[in-house]
């Protein structure tokens, strides 16, 4: 309610013309014009497709790496210089190549989606997995676990934490990468709206896709929260005991 207040005592102060900044009414009417030529929903299924889709293939992916690269020191060699390398290219740099190299269609949108998910968790995951307690492990062996063992029942539950974090990042970086996604070459998206608003210097259409990627990044980030709030309830800080 703050946010809503200050942006409609900016427009109404003058801070702001209404051309640029439109008070809330207007950005209102604008959405609900969206909804009834089926136009908002249309863009916010297909962004919602490409973050689910994208996210669940860059996560995946970094799961299964990260356990690997974790857990084998001569994998951390051959795979961690080149994938540190590729994690400091910019999101606009991936996005020019996917096209020239997968074309327009959805396959580049949802490899950049898996790309901006990929690197959260995979950083996340490999840095808890290396910062599980040694004793741990030590107590494992004293028990005769076999290595397989000792990575499914210790490592990678004590890297739990670090995981959830990575995804949760992952999720807000895929959100992000859908945007940049959609700016080249889409014909239905919150990002296309963006641009096609624009283009037409429609502040408003901008702002209704804007609010609807906050609204969205919210509700996913409160749901993966949740999960995490249930899954790593055996633990013993003052972020679980707001979990009881």
């Amino acid at each position: 309610m703050a946010i809503v207040a200050l942006w409609w005592g900016s427009v109404a102060t003058g801070i702001f013309a209404a051309y640029q900044l439109p008070p809330p009414p207007v950005v209102i009417d604008a959405a609900v014009g969206l909804w009834g030529r089926g136009l908002l929903q249309r863009d916010l299924l297909a962004t919602i497709a490409r973050v689910a889709v994208g996210f669940a293939i860059g996560s995946g992916a970094a799961v299964g790496l990260g356990i690997l690269t974790g857990l084998s020191r001569r994998m951390s060699r051959a795979v961690e210089p080149t994938l540190q390398a590729l994690r400091t290219v910019p999101t606009l740099a991936w996005a020019p190549l996917l096209l020239l190299w997968l074309g327009i269609d959805e396959v580049p949108k949802v490899t950049l989606v898996a790309i901006g998910a990929f690197f959260p968790v995979y950083v996340n995951l490999v840095a808890g997995i290396h910062d599980v307690d040694r004793k741990l492990i030590e107590v494992a062996r004293v028990y005769d676990l076999s290595a397989r063992a000792v990575a499914i029942r210790v490592v990678i539950p004590a890297s739990l934490p670090s995981l959830m974090t990575g995804l949760r990042l992952g999720l807000s970086q895929s959100w992000l990468f859908v945007v940049v996604a959609e700016f080249f070459g889409a014909s239905a998206g919150l990002g296309f709206r963006l641009t096609d608003s624009q283009q037409s210097s429609r502040v408003d259409l901008m702002f209704v896709g804007l609010i609807s990627l906050a609204i969205l990044g919210k509700v996913t980030d409160m749901v993966l929260h949740a999960i995490e709030g249930r899954t790593l309830r055996w633990r013993d800080t003052l972020a679980t005991q707001a979990h009881p």
